[in-house]
């Protein structure tokens, strides 16, 4: 770029080279969700979406307007299914020639079909993604770093007798969580303290396919935090509660449905998280990994022990509320740090020094986001949502639209909220269907894992805004695509 230093230096440097970028950056994905707002700092960075949250009102949001109806499994498909159309490539080509893409979820396809419309994933490879993605290898890793996991113990089961056996050879009693190595925790970890429930559980997953992480059920709350493993250390992010397993926001038992910031966490529990992040990225980069990852830990409430929960190579559904945390504005959101990886600039910062000043930052501002599921098991088909935009609590508790917004960074009051619209008139809703996201400030649950009265009443009114007719008994219910990706 015309004008750019031979090597960058602090954050001052770093701001002024994203706000002049040259380079187009494409953030492909069913929606902008998780990285809305970038585009605020990074001049050419540009969403490509299937989901048209946004209706054409939105000037960096391309969603193609040809969009065939077809079923969807993975997230990996969507993004798939929109670097081959046809009104997608030629927009990537109005922008000129070259570019980068960046996902939540790729595969080795998407990595194809980027180079095939010549630009560059900005990730490490897939198949290390994949292989990260492991719980079972996340366990191993932490082992190997010195980030402990619940006690546990990985193998295979072939029915209850052997888990039951695996369990008792490493003393973690009979109530256990049982996680598969892949999948959205919601929906492949399984609680299991009897012959019922392995036979429940079994029937619907191949359990006894695949290597299992077994662990001591405890009494937890979940927090999680996002960081980047750069060339000059790994720069760890803001601190979040999980918002977890609530039905009003998620038929999911133990499912993700949303954070709030900042974490539920002693100033001791908070350095260790920290610590123990930063050796996770030491053990990342000894795998060829760089860039952006997310880690989840587990807090003992009855011993305050933390231990790792999950590992998860990739943008995750908390880069949303990471990017508008009080450290972002004072020096810059996390997620540039990774695309710094990936574009061609020498550059040096002093990473101990952002660290240390972003661990004081917990308690300057507060921030909440909540995934809206369906929940009930009735197929609709919708005439009514909400629109994208900025909602307004009343005092009695309805919620009421009150202008158009393009992403959550100018809520001021802890009365409004953002609300980006995933399913609208036209799409069914069925039981799990990503119905929408609020983001907004203040907190939306208590200390002790309950949704505050604020957070009923925002997704209550939310809810009240849609309509639909029912889909008749001889009709399969559909099958659609994917919004979020859980932590």
């Amino acid at each position: 770029m015309t004008g750019t230093p031979s090597k960058l230096r602090g954050i001052s440097d770093l701001r002024a080279f994203f706000r002049t970028n040259e380079t187009p950056i494409y953030f492909v994905s069913p929606t902008a969700f998780n990285l809305l707002g970038i585009d605020r700092w990074v001049r050419n960075f540009h969403y490509v979406t299937y989901f048209d949250s946004f209706e054409g009102t939105h000037p960096n949001v391309f969603v193609p307007a040809q969009r065939e109806p077809r079923e969807f499994r993975s997230i990996e498909d969507i993004c798939n299914y929109l670097l081959s159309h046809p009104e997608v490539t030629g927009w990537f080509g109005s922008h000129g020639p070259g570019g980068k893409t960046v996902f939540v979820m790729f595969d080795e396809e998407s990595e194809a079909l980027s180079a095939d419309a010549g630009l560059q994933v900005a990730h490490p490879p897939a198949a290390l993604r994949h292989r990260l993605d492991s719980k079972i290898v996340t366990t191993r890793l932490g082992n190997e770093a010195g980030v402990p996991s619940v006690p546990n113990a990985l193998g295979r089961a072939k029915d209850y007798s052997d888990l039951k056996a695996l369990a008792q050879r490493s003393g973690l009693g009979e109530d256990l969580v049982v996680q598969m190595p892949y999948g959205d925790s919601g929906k492949t970890t399984f609680f299991i303290k009897s012959q019922a429930d392995w036979d429940k559980y079994s029937a619907k997953d191949p359990l006894h396919e695949h290597e299992l992480k077994v662990m001591r059920r405890i009494n937890h709350r979940a927090v999680a935090v996002e960081a980047v493993l750069t060339r000059c250390g790994t720069l760890v992010g803001p601190l979040m509660n999980d918002i977890t397993g609530h039905p009003e926001l998620t038929p999911y038992r133990g499912g993700w449905a949303g954070n709030d910031y900042p974490a539920t966490l002693t100033s001791e529990q908070k350095h260790r998280a920290r610590e123990l992040t930063a050796r996770l990225g030491d053990r990342l980069a000894k795998e060829g990994y760089r860039g952006f990852f997310e880690v989840d830990y587990l807090v003992d409430l009855d011993t305050d022990e933390l231990y790792l929960g999950e590992l998860n190579p990739r943008i995750s559904g908390i880069s949303s509320m990471t990017n508008v945390t009080a450290g972002a504005y004072a020096d810059m959101p996390l997620f540039l740090f990774h695309l710094l990886e990936y574009l061609d600039v020498d550059f040096e910062v002093d990473i101990a020094e952002i660290n240390e000043r972003w661990s004081r930052e917990a308690a300057v501002d507060v921030w909440s986001q909540i995934i809206i599921k369906e929940t009930g098991d009735e197929v609709e088909l919708l005439t009514q949502t909400p629109r994208t935009g900025i909602y307004h609590l009343e005092r009695d508790g309805a919620v009421s639209f009150r202008r158009w917004g393009n992403d959550w960074h100018g809520i001021v009051r802890e009365s409004e909220a953002f609300y980006l619209r995933i399913l609208a008139p036209g799409d069914y809703r069925y039981q799990g269907a990503d119905m929408g996201a609020l983001v907004t400030r203040g907190r939306l649950q208590t200390d002790d894992n309950r949704l505050e009265e604020r957070c009923t009443q925002w997704i209550a009114g939310v809810r009240s805004q849609f309509g639909g007719t029912p889909l008749a008994a001889q009709e399969p219910p559909p099958v659609g695509p994917l919004a979020f990706k859980m932590t």
